[in-house]
């Protein structure tokens, strides 16, 4: 049982939904077969970092004007610049071969979510002002272990718009303690008032 509430399969199933479902697990089962599994999920994780940070391959991968083998054949080239392994360029290749490259980055996502459930991990999305101190990572984890919360995956976010505090997504739950929230509560109760 995930600390959630969801049990693992419900969470797996959760991640199998989908078109981008179907291609996470085919990546991940085939993966963990040929035992590469860890590899391939360091490298789906640097190539979503790529994604996101590279508007020039976002556009080759969401043009759905340019010719699928022009696509293919540079997105191909990219991958093996950045050194990414032979598994993961050859499931590109078939991702694109089926016309599939504008939800690469969803399929990388549902591979993450997948094996976080698989792990039996929450994820804890945590965003905050300024970036957290290892120090205040570590009181973190404790506080979400009080809640119940023992094995947490924490993704950090740096969100400026909060001018302080931390705003924490638990599945469903959201904790909100950023200094914007209490400031927009605090507006509103002196209009109460007034």
């Amino acid at each position: 049982m995930v600390a959630s509430g969801v049990t693992t399969a419900q969470a797996v199933a959760f991640a199998a939904n989908g078109l981008e479902g179907r291609y996470a697990i085919a990546l991940y089962d085939l993966a963990a077969e040929q035992r590469q599994l860890d590899t391939v999920l360091d490298e789906g994780g640097a190539l979503a970092r790529l994604i996101d940070e590279s508007a020039p391959l976002r556009t080759v991968l969401e043009d759905r004007r340019l010719d699928i083998l022009v696509s293919r054949k540079a997105v191909l080239a990219v991958l093996e610049a950045q050194g990414f392994g032979q598994l993961l360029r050859n499931f590109v290749g078939v991702v694109a071969d089926n016309r599939r490259l504008p939800v690469l980055r969803r399929i990388l996502a549902a591979l993450d979510a997948l094996a976080v459930a698989r792990r039996g991990e929450v994820v804890a999305e945590v965003s905050s002002a300024v970036a957290l101190t290892p120090e205040q990572r570590t009181q973190l984890q404790a506080r979400l272990a009080e809640a119940g919360y023992s094995r947490i995956n924490i993704r950090e976010r740096v969100d400026s718009t909060l001018l302080g505090g931390l705003v924490v997504r638990v599945g469903a739950k959201l904790y909100d303690a950023s200094l914007k929230t209490r400031l927009f509560r605090l507006h509103y109760a002196m209009k109460g008032a007034a």
